[in-house]
């Protein structure tokens, strides 16, 4: 999946879907005073940080309807792209914390951009984690004229570079750009060079065209160009091999230590949002993610949906925090 930070573009339109009904919206029901409404009792927002057509978007969209017709409410969609997901991230972290503004989140906003962005005024690990949505490994992919199939070789042939060897990224400072300096670490520290560019389609037209040797991103992203064989898939960065690469090895099947990590996506809440209502939410999702239609596009766009427990999920964040940031201070990455 790509991490790509577009350029700031305005609010987009919102897209309504969900249930809506049974809810008492708009019925006349009155409760006593003092007394509040029984959550949810109008409709959710739940804001993305990237332009509409985008992996966070798409996965925003797989859970909606599911979220709606489990919480009985409506579940609106509000595009706000820009600074590489912080203006939606900021959005939702300064909302009130009654459940009625959650995010979409993923690794690059939640877990590299507070240290590629050194102006953010705020911390998006004072968010809630609420759940995972899906996650899909990283893939390396490599030009068909690299004379490589697996990591031994394409290591092998970068260091026989005397020039060194370019690779390109969606955006500096995003999690394709991070998993190539990290990965350049486990194999000796060759000389390679980032390309940077706005999005993970441009990257690709260029990387068809042989303009750089090298790139990582989403299984789903990059599927269809290695199945039309105008790229090579040779690691895929999961503990197990992606249901969109099942031939490719994974990171620790090829003998490359420290190197397992993915694509996240997953709900957030802001800070101090009350823990039935997280619970509610976490209990929706997980009720979506059981469809078995929903699964099926999901997997068939090479990712993986969401699982394990809120814990798991938080736990989860907390260790690519920690991750990024030490790559990101030891290679000098910045998101310019």
């Amino acid at each position: 999946m790509s991490t790509n930070s577009p350029a700031e573009r305005p609010l987009s339109r919102r897209l309504v879907l969900g249930a809506g009904l049974g809810t008492g919206l708009g019925s006349g029901l009155a409760f006593p005073a003092g007394a509040q409404a029984p959550w949810p009792s109008r409709p959710i927002t739940l804001v993305v940080g990237f332009p509409p057509g985008g992996q966070t978007d798409f996965a925003a969209r797989m859970v909606q309807p599911g979220l709606g017709t489990a919480l009985g409410q409506t579940v609106v969609i509000e595009n706000r792209g820009g600074a590489g997901g912080n203006l939606g991230t900021e959005a939702v972290m300064r909302a009130r914390p009654d459940g009625y503004t959650l995010l979409a989140g993923n690794s690059s906003p939640m877990a590299i951009n507070p240290h590629t962005f050194p102006n953010m005024t705020v911390n998006p690990l004072d968010m809630v984690p609420i759940g995972l949505s899906l996650q899909s490994s990283m893939v390396l992919c490599v030009h068909p004229s690299v004379p490589a199939t697996n990591v031994q070789e394409f290591a092998a042939w970068v260091k026989a570079q005397r020039s060194g060897v370019n690779y390109g990224t969606p955006a500096a400072g995003s999690l394709s750009h991070c998993a190539m300096e990290l990965f350049r670490s486990r194999i000796g520290s060759p000389t390679m060079e980032s390309v940077p560019y706005r999005g993970s389609g441009p990257a690709i037209q260029d990387f068809i065209a042989n303009r750089f040797s090298a790139m990582f991103d989403g299984a789903s992203v990059v599927a269809p160009f290695v199945k039309a064989g105008q790229l090579r898939a040779i690691l895929v960065t999961g503990s197990n091999r992606s249901p969109a690469f099942p031939d490719v090895a994974t990171s620790a099947e090829q003998g490359l230590n420290d190197f397992t990590f993915t694509a996240w996506i997953g709900l957030f809440a802001p800070r101090g949002t009350p823990d039935d209502i997280i619970r509610k939410v976490y209990a929706a999702q997980n009720t979506a993610l059981q469809d078995a239609t929903l699964r099926e596009r999901i997997t068939s766009q090479g990712d993986e949906p969401g699982s394990g427990t809120t814990e798991d999920f938080a736990a989860m964040v907390r260790r690519d925090h920690a991750l990024w940031g030490e790559v990101v201070r030891a290679n000098n990455i910045t998101a310019s």
